[in-house]
């Protein structure tokens, strides 16, 4: 079995490809980049993990025209990364209009021109408030998109298997699967040292004490 596997460098998604190859699927590591200010981290982190794995070198497409949009903190330099903000309800400036809508039609050609059998995507429970492309809803609406859109002589399978678990539970399958989480990286704004500060770095350090864990990654907010 071959699966297309979004592997961004990211905690989530380091997960993900071990979880995939825990099932008996063979990697094909497909990684982003789209303007994002930590995307040559993201990348490395995405190369090792991929080595790690025993998998070929990711397949790296570039998508600038995110950048050229504009409207997120990840990709306008002149739009400052918002910390987080437990009370705050609406639309984080992070989001990245319909990015992964862009990015599984992407994995949907690559899956399909090499006869792979199904996409992983690690969206979670905990992006459901602030990104509506993390819903179960639209992961089941590509899935009849996919369906509908390609030639495959064997159905391609959207895999999402994080979609309703949290950051902690995510962390915890990720321990039993031994994930170098030291290889991976979350932190919106800093490619350095994480800035702890930001949304993706609260909740990667909230999962890391909700197990009672060090997280191995270096934070300029904590030294």
């Amino acid at each position: 079995m071959k699966a297309v596997c979004l592997l961004s460098g990211g905690m989530d998604s380091a997960t993900l490809a071990y979880y995939a190859k825990n099932m008996g699927y063979d990697i094909l590591p497909l990684h982003i980049t789209y303007g994002q200010r930590t995307e040559s981290k993201e990348l490395r982190c995405a190369e090792k993990i991929s080595r790690l794995l025993g998998a070929e070198p990711p397949v790296v497409i570039s998508l600038d025209y995110f950048r050229m949009f504009g409207a997120s903190s990840l990709t306008d330099p002149e739009i400052a990364v918002e910390g987080f903000d437990e009370s705050s309800h609406e639309r984080p400036n992070t989001y990245v209009p319909f990015r992964n809508a862009n990015l599984l039609a992407i994995a949907t050609s690559f899956c399909e021109a090499r006869g792979a059998d199904a996409i992983f995507i690690g969206v979670q429970a905990g992006d459901y408030i602030g990104y509506p492309d993390c819903r179960p809803e639209f992961i089941d609406a590509f899935q009849q998109v996919v369906d509908l859109g390609t030639m495959s002589e064997k159905p391609i399978t959207l895999m999402a298997p994080f979609v309703r678990m949290n950051k902690t539970e995510i962390l915890k399958e990720g321990f039993a699967l031994s994930v170098p989480y030291e290889e991976t990286w979350s932190c919106y704004q800093e490619d350095d040292l994480a800035c702890g500060t930001c949304s993706s770095c609260h909740y990667r350090l909230e999962a890391f004490r909700t197990v009672g864990r060090d997280d191995p990654i270096r934070y300029r907010s904590l030294i």
